[in-house]
């Protein structure tokens, strides 16, 4: 999702971000000799970083997403609220640079009442439930295109082009970035239905 590299946190560094976010997770505590935290810096967001926050000893593992800085975090809950009150408050930091990362981050971790559209770059990238025949798998490849800005006007706005997968169906859209960050999906073009891929909500 993002450029760079992750990085695995050390044990004294997860202790001391554990105390200040395990109040704010939902029926959740974290113990930071059974946790693992994955940090890289949030390029669109100065100052913070974006965290994976998992425990293996449980089944399936329990996990949770944050975006942290050493005065304040913002912990995520897959709707659009908390990164649009990280928008404002900082301002979000859009850039021709980064305007992707952030686009691919948004449809990552935002999901709408009926599942989450997931930028598709790549035929690796579709979440495939059974290997498509290699004709199958070459069509749908050329159809798959890399995230890439369209336009971008003089008051920090984009238009991007991107192909995703929603459910079992891949689509191609514009997506529309304004430069406070709200993203919209305009001009949708369904691509393929019936695909055989595993159901984003369920893993099945």
């Amino acid at each position: 999702m993002f450029q760079d590299a992750h990085e695995k946190l050390e044990l004294a560094e997860m202790a001391t971000i554990l105390d200040k976010l395990n109040p704010s997770f939902d029926g959740a505590d974290f113990d930071p000799v059974e946790t693992t935290i994955m940090a890289v810096d949030a390029p669109f967001y100065p100052g913070y970083r974006f965290l994976e926050i998992t425990n293996h000893t449980v089944s399936p593992p329990m996990k949770r997403f944050a975006l942290y800085s050493e005065e304040k975090f913002t912990i995520l809950d897959f709707t659009n609220e908390p990164i649009y009150a990280l928008n404002k408050e900082l301002p979000i930091s859009l850039t021709e640079e980064n305007v992707s990362d952030y686009v691919r981050f948004f449809f990552t971790y935002v999901r709408g009442r009926h599942g989450r559209f997931l930028i598709s770059e790549g035929v690796d990238d579709v979440n495939w439930k059974e290997e498509p025949p290699p004709a199958a798998r070459k069509a749908i490849g050329k159809m798959l295109k890399v995230l890439e800005i369209k336009e971008k006007d003089k008051t920090g706005n984009y238009i991007m082009t991107a192909t995703m997968m929603f459910k079992d169906s891949l689509f191609k859209s514009d997506v529309n970035v304004s430069a406070d960050g709200a993203v919209s999906l305009v001009d949708e073009e369904l691509l393929i239905e019936d695909m055989p891929v595993l159901d984003d909500t369920f893993g099945q």
